[in-house]
């Protein structure tokens, strides 16, 4: 089921309260995700160049802003918003609406506004004699998004049981032979085939000494038997991420592969077992790494254990090492837990689950825990 319209009535309230504590008259809103959870608008942005539109919010108004193609799909899933389409382009429409409501402190969201779309509209509304102060800020709606509700859960558990779903088949036809093109273009089509409004990322396929590369990009190489295979993918349904790894092998493992894909399994376990509300995220990034230093694997796990996951896939929280980009772990919140090890020219495995944070653990997501993908060595 899509997000009930009064969950959008409540979100615009929450959104006018930090408004207040912020100290803005009105916020502007350029980031597709924070504009869909606040609007409904389900458009996306077809490139950095071309939005499809922004949000104008204060304590009085709520505006939708975008040009004729979009009208009748605004018009149709942002009831809570007056739809204004700019004939002359946004920053023209915007002066109006700003001295229509008297605003002169207006945030601006400093990482989807560019340097050229903020020059001219701060130009035109210049122009016009408005008294302005445009204030630059960070992660404010992102604070909203960052606790999911349950309906929200019940959108990610449903994107992810499709990525399940596509990885299992994947999987049982993956051969020696394939290249993994071919195994990303599977996935792509079992993405779509399964309902998936599609995949939530470029799926990753790394065969062999590619799978040492963490986002390696699917190429002509020819999957072989005997080597680590890493598949990392997702998908989206109703605006929902998901995004999950598990590495196969197609043959009987050899010893150095069951020590590393045992090794990080345990360190995953570990950190799931570890990790609840009120937990640094720093301190659960290093439940997973203590596990693959004391291993003596410490230099070739180089990524955060985890992300946040949501309307996009990569999102608050970030589980990093790193102490001073460390936030608080909170109820409700939804993460990756994925460790992994790398070996150039030998290659890597990776594992990765979906949690729900709770105050007493977490919850995991994945209902397909089986980890044991070893399988057929039969040629294409």
């Amino acid at each position: 089921m899509p997000i009930n319209q009064s969950t959008f009535r409540e979100r615009l309230v929450a959104a006018r309260h930090l408004l207040a504590d912020a100290k803005l008259d009105g916020l502007l809103i350029f980031c597709p995700e924070n504009r869909r959870y606040l609007s409904g608008f389900t458009a996306a942005d077809c490139s950095l160049n071309e939005s499809s539109g922004c949000l104008l919010i204060s304590q009085e108004a709520a505006f939708l802003l975008t040009d004729f193609r979009y009208r009748e799909w605004a018009l149709a899933e942002a009831p809570h918003f007056e739809v204004q389409i700019y004939q002359k382009g946004l920053p023209k429409l915007l002066t109006e609406i700003i001295a229509r409501l008297g605003l002169s402190c207006l945030g601006f969201e400093t990482h989807y506004l560019t340097y050229c779309g903020y020059q001219k509209i701060t130009e035109t509304a210049a122009a016009a004699g408005l008294q302005m102060q445009w204030q630059p800020v960070d992660n404010l709606i992102e604070q909203l998004r960052v606790i999911k509700d349950a309906e929200e859960i019940s959108l990610i558990q449903q994107s992810l049981a499709i990525t399940e779903k596509v990885i299992a088949a994947v999987g049982r036809n993956l051969r020696p032979g394939r290249s993994e093109k071919e195994v990303a273009r599977m996935i792509e089509t079992g993405l779509a085939e399964a309902g998936a409004e599609g995949p939530s990322f470029t799926p990753i396929v790394a065969s062999g000494p590619n799978s040492a590369r963490p986002h390696h990009h699917p190429g002509d190489r020819l999957i072989e038997a005997n080597e680590p295979i890493i598949i990392d993918m997702g998908a989206i349904y109703q605006g929902y991420c998901s995004d999950m790894t598990r590495t196969f092998f197609l043959g009987e493992p050899d010893a150095k592969f069951k020590e590393v894909y045992s090794l990080v399994r345990r360190a995953q376990r570990q950190a799931e077992i570890g990790m609840r509300a009120g937990m640094m995220s720093d301190a659960a990034d290093g439940l997973a790494r203590q596990v693959i230093a004391q291993a003596g694997y410490q230099e070739a796990f180089g990524h955060s254990l985890g992300h946040g996951v949501g309307l996009a896939v990569h999102e608050n929280p970030n589980l990093s090492p790193h102490q001073e980009r460390a936030v608080e772990l909170k109820t409700g919140m939804v993460a990756t837990v994925e460790p992994g090890v790398y070996l150039p020219e030998w290659g890597g495995v990776r594992l990765e689950n979906m949690v729900l944070i709770q105050p007493d653990g977490v919850q995991v997501l994945n209902q397909n825990l089986d980890f044991y993908h070893f399988g057929n060595t039969s040629a294409t």
